[in-house]
């Protein structure tokens, strides 16, 4: 019976391309036009159908994880992109549109997220080991968007282009006092430091993050303008001239985007400027994946424009501008997963076995194609208390007045399989 049922559930999403289902046991599943992208998938375990029809996102994620789901050519880019893309063509069967719809309505529960869930979630995925992340990421270990100014940018000229950017929409000056909402490794305090000469207190809830970054800031030589602190950003008490907050949002959970919003109201200066950066959805709100809650991200969320903007307009800050960044992560995240390729020997080496390998290489490519292929793009929300705080126009940032790219991607790029 449950082999049947995945038949009829997979034919009724691949409508575009083709995939091949090998059963364990029972004939083989065909569904989709027969023309290309074709991707053929072996199932090695008698429960997957079951399982696939009643929760197939987490057990599509979680097979593969196993072992027990094999893609021919481990082309698991391909079985997703497949997916994606015939479920953006609104193929989903009507009992996945109810799951979903149900995974939506109870999402406030889910993400609700008070100081010690707040310090569990940062921990079971920030605190895997920092030399891991090294691995894979720029020299100044930047886990968030880069900015593709130029698409001939490396990694590391890309995140030093958005420490830029970022640090040119806060309009700093020597001196000022900044607070770092989920500083990380402490890249961005410690260029804003040295080479903007602001005085930067970080906010985490990875003690391994903070350790990482205070040994930082003392090989930097700003250990006297930098400070970090392991602490939730809703015990911060003082007021700061600005706040920035880089990848943070999606922790926070929606039910307490009044809370977060209503703390850097408090938090920021009158004459202060914040600025949030941000993955969002283009289109209404959703939901996570349940897979990623699960093994990625527990209690993430990435909100829509509009969960952000209705919040924001219940507090006194005002946005002074809204910039979207389209194909500058989908880059970002591509560029991590081809150096965690490149360097498996050494996640090996560091005690990591083939399963975890397996889920970080679906959880880097899941990514970027949810930026790619669905709703999904990067805002920045700067914010101010007063119309006059920011200039009003955007040429203090583009002094140069040089040409922004239509992509993040040279043309004519095709990704690595």
């Amino acid at each position: 019976m449950w082999n049947r049922l995945l038949g009829a559930l997979l034919k009724q999403l691949i409508k575009h391309g083709t995939l091949t289902v090998q059963l364990s046991s029972g004939p083989t599943i065909k569904a989709g036009n027969g023309a290309a992208p074709s991707v053929t998938v072996r199932l090695t375990d008698d429960t997957l159908p079951r399982k696939l029809i009643l929760n197939p996102e987490l057990t599509m994620g979680e097979a593969y994880m196993d072992g027990t789901l094999v893609v021919e050519g481990d082309d698991i880019r391909g079985l997703l992109t497949l997916v994606v893309q015939n479920f953006q063509e609104g193929n989903l069967p009507l009992s996945q549109s109810l799951a979903r719809s149900i995974r939506i309505a109870k999402r406030k529960w889910d993400q609700w997220i008070p100081h010690a869930i707040a310090k569990k979630n940062a921990e079971y995925h920030y605190d895997i080991s920092t030399p891991f992340y090294y691995l894979f990421l720029d020299e100044d270990r930047q886990y968030t968007c880069a900015y593709y100014k130029d698409p001939s940018f490396t990694l590391e000229q890309a995140q030093v282009a958005k420490k830029a950017h970022i640090a040119g929409k806060l309009l700093i000056k020597p001196g000022m006092k900044i607070l770092d909402i989920g500083s990380g490794w402490g890249g961005l305090a410690i260029t804003l430091a040295k080479e903007y000469g602001a005085q930067v207190v970080g906010v985490t809830l990875s003690d391994e993050q903070r350790k990482a970054a205070v040994q930082r800031a003392e090989e930097a030589g700003v250990s006297h303008l930098v400070e970090f602190r392991l602490q939730d950003y809703r015990d911060v008490t003082e007021q700061f001239d600005r706040i920035v907050s880089v990848g943070m949002l999606e922790h926070v959970g929606q039910p307490q985007y009044p809370t977060y919003f209503r703390q850097i109201e408090k938090n920021l200066k009158e004459d202060g400027v914040a600025l949030i950066h941000f993955i969002g959805r283009t289109g209404p709100p959703g939901n996570l994946s349940p897979w990623f809650q699960k093994y990625i991200f527990p209690g993430g969320y990435t909100p829509s424009l509009s969960e952000v903007v209705s919040v924001v307009e219940k507090t006194n800050l005002e946005a002074a501008d809204i910039e979207v960044w389209r194909t500058h992560y989908d880059r970002t995240l591509y560029e991590w997963l081809i150096r965690f390729e490149d360097r498996l020997d050494e996640v090996r080496a560091m005690g990591y076995d083939e399963r975890f390998i397996r889920m970080w290489r679906y959880y880097l490519i899941a990514s970027e194609l949810s930026l790619s292929d669905m709703p999904h793009v990067l805002y920045h929300v700067q914010l101010h208390k007063h119309q006059t705080t920011v200039p009003i126009t955007r040429d203090y940032l583009y002094v140069d007045g040089a040409p922004e790219p239509h992509s993040a991607f040279p043309d004519g790029f095709v990704p690595k399989k």
